[in-house]
């Protein structure tokens, strides 16, 4: 080994030589990807933020479409009162003595009716619950279930007395009927 480097004339080659323009483009480019990285990093938190405003909006329209729903179960309560409640108690074949047990059959629904669309405004207009969004939500969907029973229970206690008084309308033809031998 010292023959070849003897061989070489002894010469070293010192300092290596840097080339400036490589280095100043090389420091160029890692400039310019930081830059690009830091709005890549931009770009990132900003959709971020549009994700969750749009997950509010997606909660706010679903607590709104419960509402909605709520309201018109209960409209159709109201309507079912106010047209086959009239109409069962004007029935000739309804008793007197009934007729006070079928109206408050039928207004006790309507007024846990009532009270839910209490509690529901209070839910949405008071911050006295600190709640989330979903659990709002949740609590909705749940007197929106109640009120889709309420609409079934009053359609069944209107579709009994209706066939009660159909039995008994058809009982008073037979009992009343003319017999023609």
């Amino acid at each position: 080994m010292l023959l070849a480097l003897l061989s070489q004339g002894g010469r070293s080659q010192g300092m290596p030589v840097y080339d400036n323009t490589n280095f100043i483009s090389l420091a160029k480019s890692l400039i310019e990807s930081a830059k690009q990285t830091s709005q890549l990093l931009k770009t990132v938190e900003f959709l971020n933020e549009q994700k969750q405003r749009l997950e509010q909006v997606s909660n706010v329209i679903k607590q709104v479409k419960a509402v909605q729903e709520i309201i018109h179960n209960n409209q159709e309560l109201v309507s079912v009162v106010q047209n086959d409640l009239k109409e069962i108690l004007n029935s000739p074949f309804i008793k007197a003595e009934e007729i006070e047990r079928i109206t408050a059959s039928f207004y006790s629904i309507i007024d846990l009716a009532m009270q839910d669309m209490n509690f529901m405004q209070q839910l949405l207009t008071s911050n006295l619950l600190n709640m989330t969004d979903a659990e709002r939500l949740a609590i909705l969907e749940t007197q929106k279930e109640r009120s889709r029973e309420m609409v079934a229970e009053i359609g069944l206690r209107t579709k009994r007395y209706k066939a009660i008084i159909s039995f008994r309308e058809m009982q008073d033809r037979i009992n009343n009927r003319e017999i023609n031998f």
